[in-house]
């Protein structure tokens, strides 16, 4: 309801399934569902977008995942954009029974897999790396609206995946990091459909700093930007979402 009420464009979340103990990141293993809180965030909103930041896609089978994203973006009225990366925590794949080694071939697949269920009715996908047959097989209901998926990483694997599909979901570059991935996703990506996005820490000291921060964004043509607050205790995070709000205003539909 705050996202609504101050003009974010859009909501997100960030998954962990399960994690080391005493690990130094992710700092606390406090993570909820991506997908059924978003599904909880579409309840109680109407207007903003709701997205994950990163769904990690090889750590979930692609049918029950698909059939829950479907879900989300019909009752959300077409708002899910689905922020997706290959992960990078090797002892989180080794407990769920995922091998680490097949997570980019199982990313692609997954993706192919999913928008085949998605589109075709009845379905047929040969797969090779995700324990899956599915032959005239059907999955309804459809998503009302396609749903965007936008690549997280940094790779030379994960760009030019971003730019196979619907755009790219970058994570704590600097604008002049940004500023040459920007250059080589657009040189392929020209197209103002493309989406080029980066997540960016706040630490809440400066909101002054923040501001020329996202208008540096912007200069080197980052359209779009999730702002990550520091705080951990519920009170601070929502005024630090404030004070976000009035830093980026000028960027605020």
């Amino acid at each position: 309801m705050q996202g609504d009420a101050l003009g974010f464009a859009d909501v997100w979340t960030s998954e962990h399934i399960i994690t080391p103990a005493g690990a130094m990141y992710p700092p606390s293993p406090n993570f909820y569902d991506p997908v059924l809180t978003l599904t909880w965030a579409a309840a109680c909103t109407r207007r903003v977008g709701l997205g994950t930041s990163v769904l990690v896609l090889p750590m979930r089978h692609p049918l029950p995942l698909a059939k829950e994203l479907a879900t989300l973006q019909n009752l959300s009225e077409g708002r899910l954009i689905l922020g997706a990366g290959v992960g990078w925590l090797e002892a989180e794949f080794a407990a769920l029974g995922v091998p680490f080694n097949e997570r980019g071939r199982r990313t692609d697949e997954g993706i192919a897999m999913m928008r085949a269920v998605w589109s075709d009715d009845p379905v047929s996908f040969e797969a090779r790396w995700i324990p899956a047959v599915i032959e005239d097989m059907r999955m309804m209901p459809k998503p009302a609206r396609p749903i965007p998926i936008w690549i997280g990483g940094t790779s030379d694997a994960a760009l030019k995946r971003a730019v196979r599909l619907d755009g790219w979901h970058g994570s704590r570059a600097t604008p002049e990091q940004a500023e040459p991935l920007v250059a080589r996703l657009r040189a392929d990506r020209p197209d103002p459909e493309f989406a080029i996005s980066l997540r960016s820490a706040w630490d809440g000291r400066d909101d002054g700093a923040l501001k020329e921060r996202l208008q540096g964004f912007a200069a080197v043509g980052v359209g779009h930007v999730m702002v990550e607050p520091f705080d951990r205790e519920i009170g601070d995070w929502l005024s630090s979402v404030e004070r976000i709000a009035k830093a980026g205003a000028e960027f605020l539909g």
